[in-house]
């Protein structure tokens, strides 16, 4: 580029007037340019005034939908006010309760204000009781949408979960970065610090360690999460439109839907929207610590996942059994039928070979529970706050079996529940559950009992020939189904979690 200056030449002559320059003294890196004494005054001047424009600071619309959350909804609005990127604005919305939610929340209610390392920062609480809800955490969702859809952002939380510090901030980074983004999940885990009673331990270690599971299989996907779970996600407002518009929906939550948040997600993967798990915000959901209502909720949680894998059982959708979102889901259930097989198949043999003496121990059958105690210890490993109970409940075998039992009878509830269409409500189900109250949750085992003494009942009744001939073609076709198995397990367990902490 050529243009006039004054300076000094290659050849140290001294220019005093403006004059253009040569394509050999352009070109010649001795050249010297001198600065223009004005320009560089002007040069700070301009970074001083660029400076001082200020950011545009996205806003973030805080909605808690809470149902007798008396016990934990004041340690989620200390956690969302101590957040280094407080919400906007937080409006808690509190239904069909019957505790002292509204009382405890109502301190919270009005202007805070906070010196943070990026100075300060202001939010509003408002607390609503909008009284008898019959949409329930929907209702509530729903109700607070329309308090804050015109902010660029909504975070869902709920009233039983409390972020890491730095949760929020984390969040709204990454959803920024990426406008193909329509929604981010925080890493869930449960705090266990404060249980009572073996019971309550042995039930949270497991499903600490169902979510670090799940959670690490997301985040090795390209951290594509196929559920942005209700518990602590944020969403882009434009995407939740978006979702309305090409829905037909009036609302972004609908109540005839087991799992709200999974159909959210859904809807929002076939908007054109990517649905992730953050990589580093972080939040403690509330666990299940009795039988009764972790059986509630998972086979509500499964009932859900049933509802939405099936093509056209809701009357409102075609039905979207092969939606990328639901790939994980038919595979989770495929491998509960697989695990729910191998471990009928071994009981029965095993009885049935002990019955006619004729069991031979084999040294090869220690390498599959060797193979899941090495992949449940990476899991526990992975947990970025593992502690001693996580690491016990991988190595000792029982504790991670009888819970995956525990699961099975869930499974097998939710399938028959589907199958049988009982027009229940799963979410009363649930809250009556939490509430100590139902029976529901001793089915599976009574009916594994049962299955058990039937099988036994019916193998004593087989001539020994015949128990001789089962045992012959049984034992291989286990041996075949394990041996698979196993080896998907020795290669999951050998996957690099790059860098990651479920």
């Amino acid at each position: 580029m050529n243009g006039d200056a004054n300076g000094t030449g290659a050849n140290g002559t001294v220019y005093d007037t403006p004059r253009q320059l040569t394509a050999e003294e352009l070109a010649d890196p001795r050249y010297i340019r001198q600065p223009d004494p004005a320009l560089s005054a002007y040069a700070d001047q301009f970074l001083d005034e660029v400076e001082a424009i200020p950011t545009y600071r996205p806003t973030v619309g805080c909605i808690i939908p809470a149902y007798n959350e008396a016990e934990t909804i004041a340690g989620v609005l200390d956690s969302l006010l101590q957040q280094t990127r407080i919400p906007d604005v937080i409006h808690v919305i509190i239904n069909n309760t019957i505790d002292e939610s509204v009382a405890i929340a109502s301190h919270y209610a009005g202007p805070h204000t906070r010196m943070t390392e990026t100075g300060e920062q202001s939010t509003v609480v408002y607390v609503h009781d909008i009284g008898k809800n019959p949409d329930k955490k929907v209702g509530a969702l729903n109700y607070g949408y329309s308090l804050v859809e015109t902010m660029d952002y909504v975070l869902g939380v709920d009233g039983d979960t409390t972020p890491e510090p730095d949760a929020v901030q984390h969040l709204v980074d990454e959803i920024a970065s990426d406008d193909r983004i329509g929604g981010i999940s925080a890493i869930y885990s449960i705090d266990d610090s404060a249980l009572d009673g073996p019971m309550a331990k042995f039930l949270i270690a497991g499903q600490r360690a169902q979510f670090a599971a799940f959670n690490m299989q997301n985040m090795l996907k390209g951290r594509n999460m196929a559920v942005l779970g209700g518990q602590f996600s944020i969403f882009s407002a434009q995407t939740l439109r978006d979702v309305l518009r090409e829905s037909h929906q009036r609302t972004p939550w609908v109540k005839d839907s087991e799992v709200e948040d999974s159909l959210l997600s859904l809807q929002i993967k076939s908007a054109g929207y990517l649905t992730k798990i953050s990589a580093r915000a972080r939040a403690h959901v509330g666990g299940m610590d009795t039988l009764r209502s972790l059986d509630a909720q998972q086979v509500k949680w499964n009932f859900g996942a049933i509802d939405l894998m099936w093509p056209g059982q809701r009357g409102d959708t075609k039905g979207q059994p092969f939606h990328p979102n639901l790939r994980l889901r038919w595979f989770e259930h495929m491998s509960m039928v697989i695990n729910m097989t191998t471990r009928f198949l071994f009981f029965v043999l095993l009885m049935g070979a002990l019955s006619i003496n004729a069991f031979v121990f084999r040294a090869w059958w220690v390498i599959p529970p060797l193979a899941a105690v090495w992949l449940n210890f990476r899991v526990a490993h992975s947990m970025e706050f593992r502690n001693r109970r996580d690491y016990l409940f991988a190595l000792l075998i029982f504790p991670a079996e009888i819970y995956m039992l525990i699961r099975m009878g869930h499974f097998v509830r939710a399938w028959l529940k589907f199958f049988s269409r009982q027009q229940t409500d799963n979410w009363a189900a649930q809250a009556q559950a939490e509430r100590g109250q139902g029976s529901a949750w001793m089915y599976p085992f009574i009916a594994l009992a049962l299955v058990m003494a039937g099988a036994g009942v019916a193998w004593t009744s087989v001539p020994v020939q015949t128990a001789s001939d089962l045992l012959s073609v049984g034992w291989p076709i286990l041996g075949l189904i394990t041996i698979l198995q196993t080896a998907w397990m020795i290669m999951r367990s050998l996957r690099r979690y790059r860098g990651f902490k479920a």
